[in-house]
């Protein structure tokens, strides 16, 4: 699991609470149930009227992927395409349909099966980009939903906070005693539902947003790599330039792990080779 999320929502939340008390201020004087309303009930409202029901149904969904480690290994995915491209150019592309029936992942099955079935390269490429940018299309919609509650809420806190001076200024007109209650709870009001309509956009709704955009970027990087691996195999690329091409998509993290793990490999079959020799 990824708890970077939670952390951070929770690290966030921590120190506001411990500036407000170490300001000298009162946790409860920062509680308003009529801001909570405003603000959360609000941009929950205006949300739902700006995206059709079946994305809230699946809002547990997304917290899942949002805490989720990073399920696309890129590095398997050059590996089983380098494997495929010795395979075809052992047996042939034909060869290749056994192979894409074991597959797991779907979309490299189905990539594989388009150059089995000898389709035009143009096509191929089509197809495979046409894919990638439905589902990029899909993935956009969760994104923006929580990109869009980020914006609602401040908005709505500014409309708490004009609902509180309206009530604050209508009340200037009661005596004293009665008037400075009904100024306190208007200016509570006013400010507070500002304060929560910028917290619930920075600490949750904009870090949900970005951690489902990122997930989004492992899995498109997955499938482009699977795109480029496959129509070189089609157009009967060396497997070893296939590789070297489908490197270039890796981090340089990535890359140095997979080197050292490399050489690491040399080493020991280079120290099994001398005791054989012993």
């Amino acid at each position: 699991m990824d708890f970077t999320l939670i952390v951070g929502v929770i690290a966030g939340l921590g120190l506001v609470l411990w500036g407000i008390v170490d300001g000298g201020g009162q946790l409860m004087g920062f509680y308003d149930r009529s801001s909570i309303f405003i603000t959360l009930g609000g941009t929950i409202a205006a949300t739902l009227a700006s995206f059709p029901f079946r994305t809230f149904k699946d809002i547990g969904k997304h917290m899942v992927i949002a805490i989720r480690k990073p399920k696309h290994n890129h590095q398997f995915y050059i590996d089983t395409i380098v494997m495929l491209a010795f395979e075809a150019r052992k047996n042939g592309i034909l060869s290749l349909e056994e192979k894409a029936l074991e597959i797991k992942d779907q979309f490299l099955a189905n990539s594989i099966m388009l150059i089995v079935d000898a389709l035009d390269p143009e096509k191929t490429k089509e197809l495979i980009q046409n894919e990638i940018d439905s589902l990029e299309a899909r993935h956009a919609n969760v994104w923006a939903m929580y990109e869009k509650a980020a914006s609602y809420a401040p908005a709505f806190g500014m409309i708490g906070t004009l609902i509180g001076l309206v009530n604050m200024l209508a009340n200037l007109d009661m005596n004293a005693e009665e008037g400075s209650t009904a100024l306190t709870s208007g200016m509570a009001t006013a400010l507070l539902t500002t304060l929560y309509g910028s917290m619930i956009a920075n600490l949750f709704f904009m870090p949900i947003a970005s951690k489902l955009r990122a997930r989004h970027d492992d899995e498109v990087l997955s499938k482009m790599i699977i795109a480029e691996g496959v129509i070189a195999i089609q157009a009967g690329d060396n497997p070893r330039f296939i590789e070297q091409k489908l490197n270039a998509f890796l981090e340089n993290t990535e890359r140095n792990k997979k080197n050292k793990k490399s050489k690491k490999d040399n080493k020991n079959k280079a120290a099994e080779e001398d005791s054989d020799i012993e």
